[in-house]
C-alpha cells in the first residue's frame, strides 16, 4: 500500500513558472468565452515560504455548476474531480493521488472562499514575520507527522484560523486604502 507522505521542502525559483505553465494547461482546455479568473494560492505563490512541492491554484468562475458541465475537460489533463471536497461552495480537482503536482480550487467570484485564500497569500507574502512562523510550523508538522496528512493539517490549523482572520481584515484595510 503506497502511503502519501508529507514532504515540506525549502522555496524553489520555478514555481511560479510551473503555476503559469499549468494555467496555460487548464485555459487550452476551457471555452474561450469563459469568464473566469486563474490565480497561484498556498505556499508555493509565497516567495521565501517552505512548501510541500504542490502547485495550487484558484479559479474563479461565475458558476460552480458551469464549472461542473465542463468538467471532463479538466479530466482531460489529468485532474481527478472531488466535488466540494469538504468545503461547500467549492470546487476541488487534484493531479495525481500519492504523488500529487497540482491542486485546483474553484471558487465563485467574490466568494467568501476565494477571498480567504487571496488574503492569506498576500498577508503572508507583505509579514516576513508571519511566513517565517507559517515555515517553522510547517516543518515541525512534516517532521513529526510524515505518514499522516491529516494530524499535519491539524498542526498547522491554529496559526491558519488566527492568521487567516488577520489576513481578511488586513486586506479589507487595503482595500479601504
Amino acid at each position: 500500500m503506497n502511503i502519501r507522505t508529507i514532504e515540506v521542502c525549502p522555496y524553489r525559483e520555478d514555481w511560479p513558472q510551473a503555476f503559469a505553465k499549468e494555467k496555460a494547461a487548464i485555459l487550452s482546455v476551457l471555452p474561450k468565452n469563459m469568464r473566469l479568473q486563474i490565480h497561484h494560492i498556498g505556499s508555493t505563490s509565497v516567495p521565501g515560504l517552505s512548501a510541500k512541492p504542490i502547485i495550487d491554484l484558484l479559479m474563479e468562475v461565475d458558476s460552480l455548476e458551469e464549472l461542473d458541465q465542463l468538467a471532463p475537460k479538466l479530466e482531460q489533463l489529468g485532474y481527478l474531480v472531488k466535488g466540494e471536497f469538504g468545503i461547500p461552495g467549492r470546487r476541488y480537482f487534484q493531479k495525481g493521488e500519492i504523488e500529487r503536482s497540482h491542486q485546483l480550487h474553484a471558487f465563485e467570484f467574490n466568494s467568501y472562499g476565494a477571498k480567504r485564500h487571496l488574503a492569506f497569500r498576500d498577508y503572508l507574502r507583505q509579514f516576513a514575520e508571519h511566513r517565517q512562523a507559517y515555515a517553522a510550523i510547517k516543518l515541525e508538522g512534516a517532521r513529526l507527522y510524515r505518514f499522516d496528512p491529516a494530524a499535519y493539517v491539524a498542526h498547522k490549523n491554529d496559526f491558519i484560523q488566527l492568521h487567516e482572520q488577520k489576513a481578511l481584515l488586513w486586506a479589507e484595510a487595503q482595500e479601504n486604502n
